[in-house]
Parts: structure tokens; sequence; C-alpha cells
């Protein structure tokens, strides 16, 4: 099992940043290595569950995340299984009222179809470069751009 963990300062309310990463379709447009994603439906705590297609150093893997846990605002815990079998955990604490310091861990297994002639030492470094990149497009994309008022908007 690999981890990767990271926390960041984002000058946007909890809800909107919770909201924002709660929603699958906006995964492509700020996760480099995610494909698409499909079969989104509405789980626990306005998150959701949803297949996905994630390209890991040239390979592409298919698979499932699954809600197990969300707390509204506070938390969110999801298993991805399939392709790359993963644990995410994302927490959010407000700053002030108009910030929010998330923490995001991923516990994951690198497939032996992803590693082919590159050593496992790469993957991991090239899957912790993606995470990094993922965070800074959501934090950019959150903070600085106009979104949609379908963008993270929960099920009723």
């Amino acid at each position: 099992m690999h981890k990767i963990q990271r926390t960041l300062e984002i000058k946007a309310p909890v809800q909107r940043v919770y909201d924002f990463i709660n929603q699958p379709a906006n995964l492509p447009g700020i996760w480099p290595s995610v494909v698409s994603v499909s079969n989104i439906v509405a789980s626990k705590g306005g998150a959701h569950d949803f297949d996905w297609t994630y390209k890991m150093a040239g390979a592409l893997m298919n698979g499932h995340s699954k809600v197990e846990d969300a707390q509204s605002g506070k938390s969110v815990r999801v298993r991805s299984e399939g392709g790359i079998p993963a644990t995410f955990n994302w927490t959010y604490a407000g700053l002030d009222g108009a910030g929010t310091r998330l923490t995001m861990s991923v516990e994951y297994t690198i497939p032996a179809t992803a590693l082919g002639k590159l050593s496992e030492t790469l993957v991991t470094r090239l899957n912790e470069r993606d995470i990094d990149m993922m965070l800074a497009n959501m934090k950019d994309v959150i903070e600085h751009a106009t979104l949609p008022a379908s963008a993270g908007a929960r099920p009723h």
C-alpha cells in the first residue's frame, strides 16, 4: 500500500469546497489523470458514487468509487475498487468563515499493469505529482473561476 497526504488552504467557504469536490463531473477538469467519470449516483451527505477511467503510467484503469461515509462540510471517505484499489479521506475545516483547510489522504495499491517497464518508485512519484496538480487545479478553479450554478449542486 502507498499513501499520499496533503493539506492546503483554499480561500472559499467550506461548503463550496465540499460541494465542488464531491461532484464527480468536476474531476476530469481538474485531475490530469482522470480520463472520464460516468454512472454518477447520489449517495450520502451530498457525495456521489461513480465509475471512472484513470490513466496511470500510461495504462488505462477502470473502476468504481463508493462513498463509505460522508458528513456534509466535514468529511468524506470513498473506497475505489477495480483498476486501482484505493481509499480516499477528505476532511474540511473552516478558517474564519471565508476559508477552508482541506486535508486529503489516499491509500492505494499500484496495479502490476501500471508498472510495465517503470519502477514502483517512479510510479509513486508520478502519482504524487498528479495529486499535487489536481489539488492546485482545484484550488485555482474554486478561488478564481465563476462556477456554474450546477457545479457542486447537491441533489434534493
